[in-house]
């Protein structure tokens, strides 16, 4: 079986997308010689005075005469949540923020993602030909919600009564672009794809205090046609999660798909994780030329038997991680690592993660306190992990269990202990 796809479909697909992105920068184009002024609707930009009304209002303008964008110039923009419309690109010019609310009441409480949640600074819903773009900053002025969720436990967990507002949530859209911007400082996760297909974001900042809770930068959710290029993340949580379903869903779920991460520079946060909420399932990932400096983790796929389905097609390549607490880990039994002494094979269900065709290659992780994890469930021992070109020094090793692990040039350098151990389930053939 293939790791990934063929070559003469990885290239339909790279047209398909550009083919869609050109569709769409055309479009946005096309409707870009119209502008609303918010301060034409009484906007101060003074960081004081609310602007929502007035920035709502130069949106709805601009969605109603077919289009065109919404520029903020230089200034601070005090706002309650605002909501994006098809056709209609916002634009924050140099020394522009858009600033949140710090009034909890100006949230207001909303089923988000099948869960209780409340509405994100900026969202569209079923929007279409959307862009975020400037040099200016997004922030969502997220340190009294901090810590509310330091105070009371499972804030961040999707399902939750106590709930905070994402940064950025795109429900069902389509063609969107998020280019230039800074974000930082959300309540809760900073953007969100949500059932949304042909998302670029690129040349982007995402940014948080290292233990803001639950501040992911990028979390693709059911989404599929994602591009994440040239971001740099500092965060308090994961900098990239990609997710498609809540924890115990009752279901259907769709699967996020067909997404591919590159050039990017991620400092603290959780480093890259497909999961754990995979209720639908995960495709098609590709992540290449990144570089991870003091994340808490490297590489993670994470799932449990409440949140998993089909998880293949993933490859990593062409990284280079350091100064982290683990490297590598395939693990489904999330939020742990390892399973429990006596582990016993469980009856499949609905949520039963099945991850295989995972790709490791061409990755260097150094200065790692724990080297990783590569561990399935009895019931699903894991096929086709396959390591090639890969080089870990950590003072701990890594533990393979319930897995059929192959490849080339695999190797781990422990200061403690063996460099690879396996466990019960392990099949390892490395050369």
């Amino acid at each position: 079986m293939k790791l990934s796809p063929p070559a003469n479909h990885r290239r339909a697909f790279a047209r398909a997308a550009f083919a869609s992105l050109a569709i769409a920068s055309l479009t946005l184009a096309a409707s870009a010689s119209t502008t609303c002024d918010p301060h034409t609707y009484g906007a101060k930009a003074d960081g004081a005075t609310k602007d929502t009304a007035a920035i709502q209002k130069a949106i709805d303008t601009c969605s109603a005469q077919g289009g065109g964008t919404v520029t903020l110039a230089a200034g601070t923009y005090l706002s309650a949540p605002i909501v994006l419309k098809s056709n209609v690109t916002l634009h924050l010019d140099k020394g522009a923020t858009l600033l949140g609310s710090p009034d909890h009441a100006d949230y207001p409480a909303r089923t988000e993602f099948h869960a209780p949640g409340q509405q994100s600074l900026i969202s569209a819903h079923g929007a279409t030909n959307i862009a975020i773009t400037g040099q200016g900053t997004v922030d969502g002025n997220g340190s009294s919600w901090w810590a509310m969720a330091r105070a009371i436990k499972d804030t961040g967990i999707l399902g939750s009564d106590h709930t905070r507002p994402r940064l950025v949530v795109l429900e069902h859209c389509k063609h969107v672009l998020l280019e230039g911007v800074t974000f930082q400082n959300s309540p809760m996760w900073q953007i969100v794809p949500y059932y949304s297909d042909d998302v670029t974001i690129r040349n982007i900042r995402v940014l948080a205090p290292p233990h803001a809770p639950n501040t992911d930068a990028i979390d693709p959710f059911s989404s599929t046609n994602v591009t994440i290029d040239h971001v740099v993340a500092d965060v308090g949580d994961d900098d990239i999660a990609i997710k498609s379903g809540m924890i115990n869903s009752p279901g259907p779920d769709s699967p996020s798909k067909n997404i591919t991460i590159r050039n990017c520079v991620f400092l603290h946060g959780h480093g890259v994780s497909v999961g754990s909420e995979l209720a639908g399932g995960a495709q098609n990932i590709l992540v290449e030329h990144v570089q991870m400096d003091g994340t808490d983790n490297g590489i993670r796929v994470k799932a449990n038997r409440d949140r998993g389905n089909d998880v293949s097609n993933i490859t990593f390549r062409d990284m280079q991680i350091k100064n982290v607490k683990y490297g590598l880990i395939i693990s489904e039994y999330y939020p742990k690592v390892f399973p429990q002494p006596g582990e016993k094979p469980q009856p499949l269900g609905r949520l039963t993660p099945h991850f295989h065709d995972i790709t490791v290659e061409n990755v260097t992780i150094t200065n790692a306190k724990i080297a990783g994890a590569i561990v399935g469930l009895p019931e699903v021992p894991m096929p086709g992990i396959t390591l090639n070109n890969v080089s870990i020094s950590a003072q701990k090793g890594m533990v393979i269990g319930y897995a059929q692990v192959s490849g080339k040039n695999f190797h781990v350098v422990a200061q403690d202990g063996m460099g690879i151990t396996q466990t019960t389930g392990a099949k390892l053939s490395i050369h």
